[in-house]
């Protein structure tokens, strides 16, 4: 399977990791879902984020899955490597990439504090790893309160031959992206792919600052697929057409605490997953949530007739 490179671009789908309704990962429920996300266009997956529950899971367990999805697709896989120290991230590393894993992603630790301290880690990182593992560095100061302004991303792209993506999660960040793509433009650092998370809530107009495209979960990732197409397009109207008609439900699977939740149970509803099950800790819907969901769901439907649910 091809490595990412510096060039990589569309739509990344984080996968949730499903479970049976006594808490055991349900690898068929996994095989659906990755066989849905390459029938509506995706450009690869990422596993074990997040909003992979990767934190709930054995380490046997995370193999399995990672090992599981790459025997059932050739679309390149990022797979979430984040780790107290680096000799567990080391061990999760070896044995996803000697499966075929094209890269993995890793966030910083929230005791960062300093500019120096961020790019030492990510230097660190790169060592630990080795250079031919290509790295995705997770942005997401809103959950892991670690900023990385952009000269600090430059640093860490120059510094770092392998660092190939940034998962920008920042918030607000489209001036960012914008920043990032005129230190590019100056030469002050080498172009790393931008692929844009925080659930697509942004990615309209993300993709027009030059994004590449996204690295993130939504229950309907054709919209994400479609956003970024007619963007490259150049069908700039298409492109907030569709995004305008998931907002609202985008907007509700955004909330804090049970944006999963919300996620999985669309999920569950439109046949790809087969419980809506996760692992405790867990945010939790109550019935005026799930009929709040089923009336924007509604609505949708009547907008994008991709909407089908049989549940």
């Amino acid at each position: 399977m091809a490595l990412l490179t510096r060039e990589a671009k569309g739509v990344f789908a984080i996968s949730p990791t499903p479970f049976d309704e006594e808490g055991a990962v349900d690898f068929d429920s996994l095989c659906r879902l990755v066989d849905f996300y390459e029938s509506v266009g995706v450009t690869g997956i990422t596993l074990l984020g997040q909003m992979g529950e990767a934190p709930k899971l054995a380490q046997h367990e995370a193999i399995e899955i990672v090992s599981r999805v790459l025997r059932r697709t050739q679309l390149p896989v990022v797979v979430g490597v984040s780790a107290p120290g680096y000799a567990a991230m080391r061990e999760l590393t070896s044995e996803v990439m000697a499966a075929g894993a094209a890269g993995v992603m890793v966030a910083p630790p929230n005791t960062l504090r300093t500019d120096d301290q961020i790019v030492g880690y990510y230097e660190g990182v790169a060592a630990a790893l080795g250079d031919s593992v290509p790295l995705v560095v997770q942005d997401y100061p809103l959950s892991f309160s670690v900023v990385m302004s952009a000269p600090v991303i430059a640093r860490i792209a120059r510094a770092v031959p392998s660092y190939v993506m940034l998962k920008h999660e920042d918030w607000p960040g489209l001036e960012k992206i914008s920043a990032l793509r005129n230190l590019e433009a100056d030469g002050a650092m080498p172009r790393i792919s931008i692929l844009c998370g925080n659930g697509g809530l942004f990615l309209d107009f993300e993709v027009e600052r030059t994004a590449d495209g996204a690295m993130t979960g939504y229950c309907f990732p054709e919209m994400l697929v479609d956003v970024v197409d007619y963007a490259a397009a150049g069908s700039i109207e298409e492109s907030h057409d569709i995004f305008d008609a998931h907002l609202p439900l985008l907007r509700y699977e955004q909330q804090p605490g049970i944006g999963l939740a919300v996620r999985k149970y669309v999920m569950m509803r439109r046949g790809l997953l087969t419980s809506d099950t996760q692992r405790a800790p867990a945010g939790i819907l109550s019935n005026r949530a799930r009929a709040e969901i089923d009336y924007l769901l509604a609505r949708l439907g009547r907008r994008d007739s991709r909407v089908k649910l049989v549940k």
